[in-house]
Formats: C-alpha cells, sequence, structure tokens
C-alpha cells in the first residue's frame, strides 16, 4: 500500500510514508510537525488516480466552480470552521410536508481474552443491551457511552466506513510511521473490530487488541487478535510502558474527559511508541453554495453539538482541536496532522472521492434511525419530529445536486524517548 504524499516543513520537501502498492495517493500532502514547540498543520485532501501528481479534487464533474481543497501550509478551512446554522424548534420538522420517495442509484456518478472482572468477555451484564425504539445500544456501563446502536443494522454502517476510511488514506489503515516489527497494539473502541483484523493480518508478529463496551466482533479472527470488554475511560489495564500503539477512531461524542484519555495512552506506551486518533466534525458543509438553506443536512451538525454540551460528551472535536490539544497535554510531542473531506454521494470529481462518497453515501443511509436516536433521547424530540426530519435527512443525502461534504481528521504523535510515563 502506498501514501507518497509529499511532506512540507518550512520550504523544504520530500517524499512521504512509502511501502510499495498500486493504490490511488495525494497529490499534495502539505505535512508538517509539532515538535519541541514547533506546531503546525498538514492538510490532506487532494488526490490522483495515478503516478502523476495531478490535484483530483472535490469539484463536481464538468461545473468548473467547486473549491479544491489543495492542503497548503497554514490552510484554516478546519481550524476555523464557519459557524453552525441555529437549530429549528423540533416540531418544525413534524409540521413539514414529507419528501416524496428518492432512489439512489449506485451506478449514478453523482476470541475474548482476560480474567479480571472489569474485563470478563461474555459476562452477562454485558450482554443486556440497552433497547430503545426497538434497537439495541451499549449498556450503560463505566462513563463511556457511545451514541450509535450496536445491532446489525449499524454494524453494517461500521464496516462500510471503515472501508471508506481507508480509501481516503490510499489504503492505509494507519499515518503513524510504525516499525514492521512492532510487539504489541491496541484499538480504542475497536467496534466491529474490522480495522483491527486488517491490522493483524498486516503485522503477524504482533499482539493486537480490540476493546470495546460490547462483544460484536467475530470470532473467527487473526491468531494475534484478541478483544476484550473494556471501558476506555476507567483506569486502562496495561502496564506502562508495554504498547507501541494505540488507534483510536471515531469516539467522538462518547468520551468526556480527551485529556485523560490521551494520559492514559501516554502511560501506556513505550518511549518512541505512537498513538493516532481519527475524529470527525458533525457540521455538514458544502464549497459551492448547493446545501439547503435550513435543510436537514444543515441542521444536523448543530443538533449534535447541541446533544454532546448536553450530556458533557462533545461533538465538537475538529472545532475545538481537541485530539492535538489532548496529545500535547499528555506530553506527547512530533505531532502530526491530515485534514479530509469527505463527500456525501459520488458527486466529486476525483475517482478516490467519488468512490469514497458513494460508499459513505451507502453508510449515512443504512442507520439514519439508529443515529437519530441520539437525538431523541438527548433533545427530547417526538417520533413523529424524528421521523419528519429523518425522511428530509434522507432526501437531502441522496439528492445527486447536493455537493456536501464531512470534514475529517487524523492526528498522530510519539511518545518521547526516555519521557517516563504520566497520567492516571
Amino acid at each position: 500500500m502506498s501514501d507518497q504524499g509529499y511532506f512540507q516543513t518550512g520550504s523544504t520537501q520530500a517524499s512521504a510514508d512509502s511501502e510499495g502498492g498500486e493504490t490511488p495517493r495525494p497529490s499534495t500532502v502539505a505535512l508538517s510537525s509539532s515538535t519541541a514547540g514547533r506546531s503546525s498543520t498538514t492538510s490532506d485532501t487532494t488526490w490522483d488516480a495515478g503516478p502523476a501528481l495531478v490535484p483530483d479534487s472535490l469539484e463536481p464533474p464538468g461545473t468548473g466552480t467547486g473549491t479544491t481543497f489543495a492542503g497548503v501550509e497554514g490552510n484554516t478551512a478546519f481550524a476555523s470552521p464557519p459557524a453552525p446554522a441555529a437549530l429549528f424548534p423540533s416540531e418544525h420538522w413534524a409540521d413539514l410536508p414529507l419528501p416524496a420517495p428518492r432512489d439512489t442509484d449506485d451506478d449514478n456518478d453523482s476470541g475474548f481474552g482476560g480474567d479480571a472482572s472489569e474485563r470478563m468477555s461474555l459476562a452477562e451484564s454485558i450482554l443486556q443491551y440497552r433497547t430503545i425504539n426497538g434497537r439495541t445500544y451499549h449498556s450503560e456501563r463505566g462513563d463511556a457511552q457511545y451514541w450509535v446502536s450496536n445491532d446489525e443494522q449499524s454494524n453494517e454502517a461500521l464496516d462500510i466506513n471503515h472501508h471508506v476510511l481507508t480509501l481516503l488514506k490510499s489504503g492505509k489503515l494507519y499515518r503513524s510511521p510504525l516499525s514492521p516489527d512492532i510487539k504489541k497494539a491496541v484499538d480504542i473502541g475497536t467496534g466491529t473490530g474490522i480495522w483491527a483484523i486488517d491490522f493483524a493480518d498486516e503485522f503477524p508478529g504482533a499482539e493486537v487488541i480490540g476493546t470495546d463496551l460490547s462483544p460484536i466482533q467475530p470470532h473467527w479472527v487473526p491468531p494475534n487478535l484478541q478483544f476484550q470488554i473494556d471501558d476506555c475511560t476507567r483506569p486502562w489495564s496495561f502496564e506502562p510502558n508495554s504498547l507501541d500503539f494505540v488507534h483510536v477512531r471515531l469516539l467522538v461524542g462518547s468520551i468526556a474527559d480527551w485529556p485523560a484519555l490521551f494520559a492514559q495512552a501516554f502511560r501506556a506506551l513505550r518511549p518512541g511508541g505512537w498513538v493516532e486518533s481519527h475524529e470527525a466534525s458533525p457540521v455538514i458543509r458544502s464549497d459551492d453554495g448547493t446545501l439547503t438553506p435550513g435543510g436537514a443536512m444543515q441542521q444536523w451538525g448543530p443538533l449534535f453539538l447541541e446533544g454532546g454540551q448536553r450530556t458533557g460528551r462533545t461533538f465538537a472535536m475538529l472545532e475545538d482541536n481537541l485530539q492535538r490539544k489532548g496529545m500535547e497535554a499528555a506530553g506527547f510531542v512530533d505531532l502530526h496532522e491530515a485534514n479530509y473531506k469527505l463527500p456525501v454521494g459520488p458527486w466529486a470529481r476525483g475517482a478516490v472521492h467519488r468512490e469514497a462518497g458513494r460508499f459513505f453515501q451507502a453508510a449515512v443511509l443504512q442507520d439514519v434511525e439508529g443515529t437519530l436516536t441520539f437525538i431523541a433521547s438527548v433533545l427530547g424530540w417526538s417520533e413523529r419530529e424524528i421521523a419528519g426530519f429523518g425522511a428530509h435527512y434522507r432526501s437531502e443525502v441522496s439528492d445527486p445536486s447536493v455537493h456536501a461534504y464531512f470534514s475529517q481528521r487524523t492526528v498522530w504523535a510519539v511518545k518521547p524517548r526516555g519521557g517516563g510515563f504520566q497520567g492516571g
């Protein structure tokens, strides 16, 4: 697999991480790091589909009006996002006429381990999932609360999303410069376990552990992989200085204290070990004004930002730069950051973004209702209000004339050698 972008520190350019392979790669990547007090931003959102470094933008085909996010040094598209739209009252969605159904045409270019009581694999209490509106959710256990359903419908969407995120990263599972002979890695909040399975296949000599609140992972997995039931907001069971890599992905809206999470990662990592976090903003954006003013997609982000404020588990990961801040506070150095635009639907001109958008649209439409249960339970919306909002959201997501995207960010950093450990 390949990630042959270019990184820039000051005015110097050099070839970035390369591991061989023929996958599409970023055409331009402005990559810089934060080492010993130096800090800057990596932007990684333009692509090509072959050897030539030709930008492959999010511009809709044939328009010439879209914005290419070229990823230049100092870009502020993610550091200073536009203010979210004001929230409509919930009854607005109950009163709106339902939109006509819209079909999405896919051909249109538009193993558990551990014996401690806190990590018991199949404890009866863990299997007693909460049931809300006919959907199952993770049991209330400790302080972590994952707000997405854990039933089959939601899990299929998670697996589709894994493919999407791997596409955005040129087929790579991670951005950290890992040694091929790492000994132990942990995937925090592993979900269906699909990332951990792929990672264990790539590193057959490493012990790989995936932790989650629910035992929803498959039983047939690589022999070097095990899953454990664990709450990442409680003290970790891993010994200090015992891990080579800690991977965290899409726990937005689930964690009350992100600095504490990264402090635990710092404590568990060996000096020279890497932590990597991938998170997303809930705010849906468009560079060409095709979002419906006051529509469901425009309201999506503000709803989840408000919900996060009420639960004390923020969704403003990108808006508040919490990944970088948490890692720096924990003591990590050599911070790197890559920003991505993930299209909703196959409208982008570039081949990679077009495929990613097609799959991501399918993932979104797979489980609108399971996602909106968070809004119903936290903001107190009625079934009719949720149904109305969901219908309009589905219609807008399926509309090929809407050129929308979600902002996503990967941040990775290293524990300094000789730095000891800190955190609880």
